[in-house]
C-alpha cells in the first residue's frame, strides 16, 4: 500500500518533502482488531507539531494522521462487532488502558497510557491502517466521507472545549484562533445557544470575514476591542499572546479554554507580564483541553448529523501532503483540509 511516512524530523518549508510517500506493507489485524480500507484523513495542525519535533511521535517511521474515515475489508480474531463495507472513523484516542482511575471514571482522555493515533501508533495518511475495534466509531450515513474526518478531532476536541467552557444560552463566546475547529464549533453554538452573541479573533482578515459569514457578530484582530467584554473564550492558537490577550478581554467570572495540544516557546515570556488585578481577578478561570474521549467523538458526530454541521473542506490526493501541511502552516486555510483516496 502507498503511505506517506514520517521518517526524520525536519522543518516545514516550501520545496521540501518532510512526509516521504513509499510502498510498505498492508498491516494484519490482530485479535480485535479491523482493517480498514482509508477513504479521507483530515490534515491537522498536530502533524505539524509531529513532523517539526514539538510533539514527535514515539518511534520513526511513523504514518501520522488522525481524522481517519474508512470501510472496513478485514476482521481479525475476535473481532465482531461490524461487518465488512461498514463506514468507521478513527480519531486522536487510538486506546487507553480501560483500567486506571481516570479511565473507570470515564475520563479516558486523561489516562496515562493513553495512545494517540498516528503519533503513537500508524494512522490514515496511508492507504490501509488498522485499529482496536473498540476505538473504531461509526460514521452517520447522511456525512459524506470528506465532510467526515475533519468532524473527528477539530470537531470533537472543539465539542469538548465548549463542554469545558460551562456556555449557557445567552452568554457571549468569543473564538480566539479561527481554523478548523473553531469554525466548526461556531456552527454548533450557533444552534446550541441561539441568544449566544459570537465573536471571533484572527490575525487573517479572510478568517474574518468567513467567521461573519458563518454568523459571528463581531470579528477582528488579536490587537482589536470588541464591543464588550466576553463570558467564555475558547483559545486555539499555539502562542501565549493570545492567552494573555483573552484574558484583558474576559468579563468578571469568565472562563478561558485553551484547546491546544502545545504552547510556543518563543513567546512564553511574556507570561512575566501578567497582571494580576486586569486578568485574572474577579473569579477569571483558564481551563485546558487534553485529548478527547470515545463519548465526545460519538455525541458531536450525532449533533453534526442532526443539526447539520459540515466542514468547509480543501481536498487533496496522498500525494500532496506535504503541499496540504506547507499550506496549513502558512494559514492559507478555509475550513479544514483533507486527503481524499480514490
Amino acid at each position: 500500500m502507498l503511505a506517506q511516512l514520517i521518517t526524520r524530523i525536519a522543518p516545514i518549508i516550501p520545496d521540501s518533502t518532510p512526509l516521504e510517500l513509499r510502498e510498505v506493507p498492508v498491516p494484519e489485524p490482530g485479535p480485535c482488531e479491523i482493517l480498514l480500507e482509508v477513504r479521507a484523513c483530515g490534515v491537522c495542525h498536530t502533524e505539524l507539531d509531529e513532523v517539526e519535533g514539538r510533539t514527535p511521535p514515539d518511534h520513526l517511521p511513523r504514518i501520522p494522521g488522525h481524522q481517519v474515515v474508512g470501510r472496513l475489508v478485514r476482521a481479525g480474531p475476535g473481532a465482531d462487532r461490524y461487518q465488512p463495507g461498514e463506514r468507521l472513523g478513527v480519531a486522536w484516542i487510538f486506546s487507553a488502558c480501560g483500567a486506571c482511575p481516570a479511565c473507570l471514571r470515564g475520563d479516558e482522555n486523561l489516562c496515562p497510557e493513553f495512545k494517540a493515533t498516528g503519533r503513537d501508533a500508524d494512522g490514515g495518511y496511508a492507504q490501509f491502517m488498522v485499529v482496536s475495534q473498540d476505538y473504531a466509531i461509526p460514521i452517520p450515513s447522511s456525512i459524506p466521507d470528506t465532510a467526515a474526518a475533519p468532524l473527528l478531532c477539530a470537531g470533537a476536541v472543539g465539542y469538548r472545549a465548549l463542554y469545558l467552557s460551562g456556555m449557557k444560552d445567552g452568554l457571549s463566546l468569543g473564538f480566539s484562533g479561527f481554523g478548523a475547529s473553531a469554525h466548526l464549533v461556531l456552527q454548533l453554538a450557533r444552534v446550541l445557544y441561539p441568544r449566544s452573541p459570537f465573536f471571533v479573533f484572527s490575525r487573517s482578515p479572510q478568517e474574518c470575514t468567513f467567521a461573519l459569514e458563518l454568523g459571528a457578530q463581531w470579528a477582528g484582530s488579536f490587537e482589536d476591542t470588541p464591543p464588550t467584554l466576553l463570558d467564555r473564550i475558547i483559545d486555539t492558537t499555539p502562542a501565549w499572546q493570545p492567552v494573555l490577550t483573552s484574558l484583558s478581554r474576559l468579563a468578571p467570572g469568565g472562563r478561558l479554554v485553551i484547546n491546544a495540544i502545545r504552547k510556543e516557546e518563543a513567546d512564553r515570556p511574556l507570561l512575566l507580564g501578567l497582571d494580576y488585578a486586569s486578568q485574572l481577578w474577579q473569579e477569571k478561570e483558564i481551563k485546558s483541553v487534553a485529548n478527547v474521549t470515545r463519548k465526545d467523538v460519538h455525541r458531536f458526530l450525532e449533533l453534526a448529523a442532526s443539526i447539520p454541521i459540515r466542514p468547509e473542506v480543501q481536498a487533496y490526493p496522498l500525494e500532496a501532503a506535504n503541499t496540504a501541511l506547507l499550506e496549513l502552516k502558512r494559514r492559507q486555510i478555509r475550513g479544514a483540509k483533507v486527503l481524499v483516496f480514490k
